[in-house]
C-alpha cells in the first residue's frame, strides 16, 4: 500500500493538457499541490499561471517535453510524483492496417503514457469524451489501457463515463474518466455521486452585466451581489466547504469579475423573452436555461482547423440575453476568485474545454483516498497574479513564455466584408484559434 501522506507533505500531481486549469484545481482541492502543468495555448497557460502562482507553467507540446525537464522546471528534485492528470485531445484514425495508438495523429494520447511512464507516476487520470467509449474507438480505448498495463500499471476496469451533475455540479456533462496506478499500490475507486445543484443555486445572486456600462468595455466592475445559495456562497468565498482543501486566495468578493457583455439586438431580445424554460430558441439555437434545472454542455466551439465556430451560448434563465463569463463558470463549479481571460472568445472557450473543478475533486479524493492520505486544510493564503495577463494578446503572450512564436494558429479577426454589387453582403469567415482540449 502506498505510505500515507501528510498535510505537510501535500502529494505531488502533474497537468498534462492543463487548459485554465479546472483539473489542476479540482486537485488542489482534494489536498494536492499541482508542481507543474504543461499547456501549448500561451493564452491559457497565463490564466493558468495567474490562477496558480506555485505551480511551474510550461507552455510547450508535450511532444517536447521530457520527464525530467518537468521535474526540474516544478523544483521537485527526486521526490515521488504522486499522480499525472490530464486530457489528451483525440483525432481522428483509421482502424486499418496499424495500431491507432501509432498513428502520428494521435501522438498526444501517446505522449501522456510516456510521460506518466517517465515521472514514475504512483497513480494517473486520464480525462477525455465520452465518445472514446463507442464504436471503433473502443479499440482505441483498448489501447492506452494495454500501454499502461505494459509499462507496469494497473487500470480501474470497466472504465466509466461521469456526469458532472452527479458530483455537485449544476451541468449535465459526460466525461470518461480511466484511472490506474503502478503495480502494488491500491486502485482507487470511483466517486460515488452527489446531489447536484441548480441553474439558479449557482447564478441567481449573480448582479445582472447588462446593468453595468463599463461592462460594454471591460469585464469587472464593483456590484452588489444578492444573498445567493449555499453552492454560490461557497464558491464567492463566503462559507467553508468542509472537502475544500485548496490554498485560499486573496481576492476582493465585492466586484463581479469576468462578465463583459453581449450586445443582442432588441429582435433577439425579444425572442430570448418569448423562449420557454428548457427549450431551444429556434432562430440562434440557444438553449433557454431552466432556474431549476441543470445547464446544458457548455462547449468551447470549434477550433481554427475547423472553422472556428462559437459553440451556441445558453440564455439567461430571465435576462435577454446569453450567460456571461462567470456566470458560465459558476455552472461549471468554478469559485469566483478564478479568473479567465478578458475577452469572452477566450473566456468560454477555457471555460468550454476544462473539466469542472467539483467533477475533478471528486476523482482526485478517490486517489487520495487510496493512497490512505488524509488532508487538511492549508493555512497559507495565496495572492494572485498579475491582473495585465488576463488582458494579453497572443503575441504578447508568446513574449512572456520566451517563445520565438505562437505553437498554435492564432485568432484572425477579418474586417466586415463590403457590399456586393448586388447589394448582398457576402458572408464572413469566424474568428479562429486553436487550443487544446482539456
Amino acid at each position: 500500500m502506498a505510505m500515507k501522506k501528510t498535510a505537510q507533505e501535500r502529494p505531488i500531481g502533474i497537468d498534462l493538457f492543463a487548459g485554465a486549469g479546472g483539473l489542476s484545481l479540482g486537485f488542489e482541492q482534494a489536498g494536492f499541490d499541482v508542481a507543474a502543468c504543461v499547456e501549448i495555448d500561451p493564452i491559457h497557460a497565463a490564466v493558468h499561471k495567474f490562477n496558480f502562482p506555485r505551480c511551474a507553467t510550461l507552455c510547450r507540446s508535450v511532444t517536447d517535453v521530457s520527464g525530467a525537464e518537468i521535474r526540474t522546471m516544478a523544483g521537485i528534485g527526486d521526490r515521488a510524483v504522486d499522480v499525472v492528470f490530464g486530457g489528451a485531445p483525440c483525432q481522428g484514425f483509421s482502424m486499418i492496417g496499424k495500431r491507432a495508438l501509432d498513428d502520428p495523429r494521435n501522438q498526444l494520447v501517446h505522449h501522456f503514457v510516456r510521460l506518466v511512464v517517465e515521472l514514475k507516476a504512483n497513480y494517473f487520470v486520464f480525462e477525455n469524451v465520452r465518445g472514446l467509449t463507442v464504436g471503433k474507438h473502443r479499440q482505441f480505448l483498448q489501447e492506452i489501457i494495454d500501454a499502461f498495463k505494459e509499462h507496469g500499471y494497473d487500470v480501474l476496469e470497466p472504465y466509466r463515463v461521469l456526469n458532472a451533475a452527479d458530483y455537485g455540479v449544476p451541468q449535465d456533462r459526460q466525461r470518461l474518466f480511466l484511472i490506474g496506478c503502478r503495480k502494488g499500490l491500491t486502485l482507487p475507486a470511483y466517486p460515488s455521486a452527489k446531489p447536484s445543484a441548480t441553474v439558479w443555486d449557482a447564478i441567481g445572486d449573480i448582479p445582472n452585466a447588462d446593468t453595468f456600462e463599463e461592462l460594454l468595455a471591460g469585464d469587472s466592475v464593483k456590484a452588489k451581489f444578492k444573498k445567493g445559495s449555499l453552492y454560490s456562497r461557497r464558491l464567492r468565498g463566503l462559507e467553508a466547504d468542509p472537502d475544500d482543501f485548496s490554498y485560499a486566495r486573496k481576492f476582493d468578493p465585492t466586484v463581479l469579475t469576468s462578465s463583459a457583455r453581449t450586445v443582442h439586438t432588441e429582435l433577439s431580445q425579444q425572442r430570448f423573452l418569448a423562449t420557454e424554460h428548457g427549450k431551444t430558441e429556434p432562430v440562434s439555437r440557444f438553449l433557454k436555461l431552466d432556474p431549476n434545472g441543470v445547464c446544458n454542455t457548455l462547449r468551447a466551439g470549434t477550433d481554427s482547423a475547423r472553422g472556428a465556430f462559437t459553440s451556441p451560448r445558453p440564455i439567461h434563465p430571465f435576462e435577454p440575453r446569453v450567460v456571461t463569463v462567470r456566470e458560465a463558470a459558476r455552472l461549471h463549479s468554478y469559485p469566483d476568485w478564478f479568473r479567465f481571460h478578458a475577452t469572452k472568445w477566450h473566456g468560454f472557450r477555457e471555460i468550454g474545454n476544462s473539466v469542472p473543478p467539483l467533477l475533478g475533486r471528486a476523482v482526485a479524493s478517490s486517489v487520495a483516498q487510496a493512497m490512505g492520505y488524509r488532508p487538511e486544510k492549508p493555512t497559507e493564503v495565496l495572492g494572485q497574479g498579475d491582473g495585465r495577463v488576463l488582458k494579453l494578446e497572443m503575441s504578447e503572450a508568446v513574449s512572456m513564455f520566451g517563445l520565438e512564436e505562437s505553437p498554435i494558429a492564432t485568432r484572425k479577426r477579418l474586417e466586415p466584408a463590403k457590399p456586393k454589387a448586388s447589394g448582398k453582403k457576402s458572408s464572413k469567415k469566424k474568428a479562429a484559434e486553436t487550443t487544446t482540449a482539456a
